[in-house]
């Protein structure tokens, strides 16, 4: 499938791996977790966490990339549908540190609403806004069709 973002299931922990090392991170953070990898034309370009899973409740999404062509409109449609409706979750969590504008514009733009700031929180020192979006918030799935209630 040349030239689309193919949606990988980790199933043995290798594309997480490959996440927490472009995170210069370990594993040990993660709690229960799912991992999605996204690949264009055979290549690893970016990975999403589904991490600290409390089904039903929430999770929090941990996203790496390294080619921001990953982020397609069905790749979305498809991880916003995996938290909320496969997983149960009302609300998805995201941390991102402050002057990581890129990463502010992005969840910004895909509807998150910033809830609050972290002081010093991330393991380097800085601070972190932590964002939010609650499925009946969530507008990835009414283009799926899909009721947020």
């Amino acid at each position: 499938m040349s030239g689309y973002v193919q949606i990988l299931p980790d199933v043995s922990d290798d594309i997480t791996r490959w996440v927490c090392r472009g995170l210069n991170s370990n594993e040990d953070w993660l709690g229960e977790h799912i991992t999605y990898g996204f690949a264009l034309n055979g290549k690893m370009i970016g990975g999403l966490v589904f991490n600290d899973i409390r089904r039903k409740h929430d999770v929090w999404w941990t996203i790496y990339c390294d080619d921001k062509r990953w982020c397609t409109r069905h790749v979305l449609r498809m991880m916003f549908a995996a938290a909320f409706v496969d997983i149960g979750c009302r609300r998805i969590n995201v941390l991102v540190e402050t002057d990581n504008l890129k990463s502010i514009n992005l969840v910004e733009r895909l509807g998150f609403k910033r809830e609050g700031l972290l002081r010093k929180y991330s393991e380097n020192g800085h601070d972190c806004y932590i964002y939010g979006m609650l499925k009946q918030e969530c507008p990835w799935l009414k283009v799926k069709g899909i009721k947020n209630e």
